[in-house]
């Protein structure tokens, strides 16, 4: 009987069988690449720097920005390398510890979305209480819970996916190893505990956004409450741009994930997985600092700081 000790490999999905598709997709998922890899590095280099920049919020976005950063570099640099070199090889190994980076990390940062909703509305809802709640122990716990329980979904979805039997096609239907790809190619057609963890997942998604949509909820009607409008702006510029990221890497998520088999197409599955890993790290730091002022002024300090250091620029604050 075939089972999973004879799989060495797979072979991934590729964009394109043209060398010259190949090329111009090599090239777009580099610069994708670049723009993540700097804008998250930066976000999370100046709330590292800057003194201001240590308050709760920062601190799950600094988590956020580190989360993207590694959520990028797990998928792209492979598929980089795939199609400038036109093989599509990964090693079993290669491939599991791809889907358990894949699955820590989006895990992670589903939690990690939800605990800045909270974090959001106790600031917003509950402003006098702020400090007592939010207090720096119970942010790392926070944080911590949100990478150990992602870690222990990487720990179920890998386990059980690769304990599945591959005896037929070895090419997954996706640029990257993942899940539902996976079970594709699985000769198996039973997959009883991958089915239970999905639907655990699946569980507390719904759980996350509905707290989420609550949260936002109160937060809306408190922010409607305040009588000046720049403080009323100032509000929603820090909570909306979090809704819109959520609502669109657990929609694309979720999507990717329930798409029976069956109707699954290979073009609209490479889609949705790139809206759920490769878009949100690159959008995350684009949303979360244009409209924020103090990562403007975290950043134009950070320059001035850089250029007075090489001395290229007298010396403009005490």
């Amino acid at each position: 009987m075939a089972n999973l000790t004879v799989v060495t490999g797979f072979l991934l999905m590729g964009f394109s069988s043209t060398w010259e598709l190949q090329v111009l997709h090599a090239i777009l998922f580099l610069l994708i690449y670049l723009v993540a890899l700097m804008g998250n590095l930066l976000i999370f280099t100046l709330i590292s720097l800057d003194g201001k920049l240590h308050t709760p919020m920062y601190f799950f976005l600094k988590n956020l920005s580190f989360l993207d950063l590694c959520l990028v570099s797990v998928t792209v640099p492979k598929s980089i390398a795939n199609s400038l070199s036109n093989t599509y090889n990964i090693s079993f190994w290669g491939c599991a510890s791809q889907l358990f980076l894949m699955m820590l990390l989006v895990g992670s940062e589903h939690f990690l979305l939800t605990v800045m909703s909270h974090d959001r509305y106790v600031a917003i809802c509950q402003p006098l209480h702020y400090e007592n709640i939010m207090n720096s122990e119970t942010c790392v716990k926070m944080a911590a819970l949100c990478w150990l329980t992602g870690g222990l979904f990487g720990v179920l979805y890998t386990a059980n996916t690769f304990t599945l039997p591959f005896c037929g096609s070895k090419e997954i239907p996706q640029f990257f190893c993942d899940v539902p790809a996976l079970l594709r190619i699985s000769c198996s057609d039973s997959h009883l505990a991958v089915d239970v963890i999905m639907v655990l997942g699946f569980s507390l998604g719904i759980f996350c956004s509905i707290y989420i949509t609550i949260s936002y909820s109160h937060i809306i009607s408190t922010v409607l409450k305040i009588p000046t409008k720049e403080s009323r702006s100032k509000a929603f510029s820090t909570c909306l741009p979090h809704l819109i990221v959520f609502m669109f890497f657990i929609t694309t998520g979720v999507i990717a994930y329930l798409m029976p088999p069956q109707e699954s197409y290979p073009g609209l599955d490479l889609l949705f997985s790139m809206f759920y890993t490769v878009v949100p790290p690159v959008l995350n730091p684009v949303i979360y600092s244009l409209r924020n002022k103090d990562m403007k002024n975290a950043l134009r300090k950070f320059i001035a700081w850089k250029y007075f250091s090489r001395g290229l620029i007298p010396k403009l604050l005490p």
